[in-house]
């Protein structure tokens, strides 16, 4: 198994380093091109917004290539009970259908509701090839199958929130990538410890592999985004793979364990719908971009975008432990070690401010002595 994950890994991050540096010549050509034009955007100049292609490039070709390779040697069993064939085949039409939507939103932008439309027939595509979250434990009680149909309306509803939660946090130099890839780690060490399905883990594998591939020319300073097309993919990818992941054990802990690896992204964007419909007093409000992300209010307390992102990965891999020693240690362990995590970000939040207005001083005492001759 270690060996097809190594393969997995590696053969996704090689095809898409290499793959990259393309697909910021085509985006230069078909002009799919970032230019900022609002407040609202980070960057100072136009950028490159079409990396998310070698993403899915590397992806597939590194899935691909395990699944013909392991079914040859009759590791995976694509056509037993559990159907592993007709499920990665509804969620490679979808990623067809996801990334033709949000690709043509790179290079000429479509409404956000034609978008969210395509978001929704990629879901409905996938659940139709047998994707489902079919059980759920409330904790004390027992284990409930659902109806087919609440059955499929949660599904839609998972793949659709988590595709929207990564496309959302999508603001910083770096910032969807690198928490796609604390993610991916954290639901890897999941699946590893609780013994889910093996394809899970290569998909999973395969995704960290891609995204390690590309954060160096998106890291700040960035050469260019993962654009629409690349932050729909990770998210679609990451609410199907968590579902297979767990597909065999739903126990109320391992159900909450994708919510918590994924939480970060999940909770900007439940507060982004809660805050612009309470602003917009309305529902059309929620598709009407703001500044009030997590990223931008780190920026707007003093921090560089550089440390906002690196607060925020600290953060996304805070949830992921906490998730992994949840499920080894016990909720207890886990809470505590939350704790620790957070008088250490207390304290350390503490020294910044104490930092920055020593230096707002010093550069005010700086000032006087240049422009006020009767100081020296």
């Amino acid at each position: 198994m270690w060996g097809d994950i190594a393969i997995a890994f590696l053969l996704a991050f090689i095809v898409t380093f290499m793959a990259t540096p393309y697909t910021i010549k085509i985006a230069r050509k078909v002009g799919a091109v970032d230019v900022p034009k609002d407040q609202r955007r980070m960057h100072k100049k136009a950028m490159p917004k079409f990396g998310g292609p070698a993403v899915i490039l590397g992806f597939l070709v590194a899935v691909t290539y395990l699944l013909i390779v392991m079914s040859l040697e009759q590791k995976v069993n694509l056509f037993g009970t559990e159907q592993y064939g007709m499920k990665l085949l509804g969620m490679f039409l979808g990623i067809m259908v996801i990334s033709v939507t949000c690709a043509i939103d790179d290079i000429i932008t479509i409404k956000p509701i034609v978008k969210l439309a395509g978001q929704v027939v990629a879901a409905i595509v996938v659940v139709s090839f047998g994707v489902r979250i079919n059980e759920i434990t409330p904790g004390f009680l027992p284990t409930q199958e659902l109806k087919e149909f609440f059955s499929v309306i949660l599904t839609i509803g998972w793949i659709v929130g988590v595709t929207n939660a990564i496309n959302l946090i999508d603001g910083l130099d770096g910032l969807s990538a690198g928490i796609s890839v604390i993610s991916s780690v954290s639901l890897l060490i999941i699946f590893v410890l609780n013994s889910s399905p093996l394809i899970s883990i290569l998909l999973i594998t395969a995704l960290a592999g891609a995204l390690v591939g590309f954060l160096p020319f998106n890291f700040a300073p960035a050469k260019t985004f993962i654009g629409d097309t690349g932050s729909n993919f990770l998210g679609f990818s990451l609410s199907i793979i968590s579902i297979l992941g767990v597909a065999k054990t739903y126990t109320a802990v391992v159900i909450v364990l994708p919510l918590l690896a994924l939480g970060l992204p999940i909770f900007d964007t439940v507060w982004a719908i809660i805050r612009r419909v309470v602003k917009g007093k309305s529902i059309k409000a929620i598709f009407k971009a703001d500044k009030g992300h997590l990223h931008h209010l780190i920026v707007s307390r003093g921090f560089s975008q550089k440390q906002a992102v690196l607060i925020l990965y600290g953060i996304g891999a805070t949830l992921g432990l906490f998730a992994i020693i949840m499920l080894e240690s016990g909720i207890w362990k886990a809470l505590s070690f939350l704790l620790m995590v957070i008088v250490a970000l207390g304290l350390g939040y503490k020294n910044f401010q104490a930092e920055k207005l020593e230096m707002q001083r010093y550069e005010c005492i700086q000032c006087k002595y240049i422009y006020n001759p009767k100081s020296r």
